[in-house]
């Protein structure tokens, strides 16, 4: 099985490599040496501890047909006369959507709102969660 490093198994957690370190401390994760002293941990065994984690509740939102869904946070916001270029940041992905700006204007788009992209085929609709 392949062997991942801390920052890695951090990046695929979504946590810092400090949280992965206290999980390898704690017994949660389980590591080997390699032998140059660096701790690597097997994949198939973060798959497992990854999957017995409960899920996070899904923000509550509008009913929708789009089954991607991604929480994120705005990183820019570039309007004209009639659209709004918005760049979103989820997790390891960057999200572009092309939206009118009246919508952008209404929503409150600007860097640092939280937001959420759905993605529908080649569409991404951007909409904000229930408070």
């Amino acid at each position: 099985m392949p062997r991942l490093r801390i920052g890695q198994a951090a990046e695929l957690l979504r946590v810092s490599p400090d949280t992965v370190r206290r999980l390898v401390d704690s017994g949660e994760v389980k590591t080997v040496r390699s032998s140059g002293g660096q701790r690597l941990i097997d994949s198939a065994a973060l798959a497992r501890y990854m999957a017995a984690q409960p899920r996070p509740a899904t923000p509550a939102l509008n009913r929708e047909s789009a089954r991607n869904r991604f929480a994120g946070i705005v990183t820019k916001v570039t309007k004209d006369v009639v659209m709004a270029q918005v760049e979103m940041q989820a997790g390891p992905y960057r999200i572009v959507s092309l939206i009118s700006r009246e919508s952008a204007d209404e929503l409150g788009l600007k860097a640092g709102v939280m937001a959420i992209a759905s993605v529908k085929s080649t569409n991404v609709v951007i909409e904000l969660p229930r408070e």
